[in-house]
């Protein structure tokens, strides 16, 4: 078998192939706002944190709502984004008491969390951050910073 005639345009198809998959699956993980979260059903939580997920592509802050007692997670900017907006491991540990204004998930499912998008968030000390990600679709309310109202 002749390894240029063969076997290295089968590799180079596969490699190919693979690359594609992998861009469609990052596609599909990363999504606009409107895919996911209604803009017209905004939430406002008051609780601790239970668990924060700094991952890719989007944070997660896990919360019990003190008003109702159901427990929510809400997605955040990328870890980089919210470290720029002042916010880190050491802010949102466990326990801490925030408010988290948002909005909520399309579905509103809340089995067995329910879910929301974070536009900000408001620390015991009174600091009011900024923890959504710019450009992603949702509401211009004044709260993104890269809003030019």
């Amino acid at each position: 078998m002749n390894f240029r005639r063969f076997i290295l345009p089968t590799l180079i198809a596969g490699a190919v192939a693979g690359a594609g998959i992998v861009g469609v699956q990052q596609a599909q993980a990363h999504h606009a706002f409107a895919a996911e979260f209604d803009g017209k059903a905004p939430v406002l939580l008051r609780g601790k944190v239970t668990k924060v997920e700094w991952i890719n592509p989007h944070a997660w802050v896990h919360l019990a709502d003190a008003g109702t007692g159901k427990q929510w997670m809400v997605e955040g900017g990328t870890p980089n984004t919210l470290l720029r907006s002042g916010i880190d491991r050491n802010s949102l540990k466990p326990g801490t008491e925030i408010v988290v204004r948002g909005y909520q998930s399309k579905d509103k499912a809340c089995t067995p969390v329910c879910k929301a998008n974070g536009r900000d968030v408001t620390f015991p000390d009174g600091r009011k951050l900024f923890m959504g990600s710019s450009g992603t679709g949702a509401p211009k309310d004044g709260s993104d910073p890269n809003d030019k109202r």
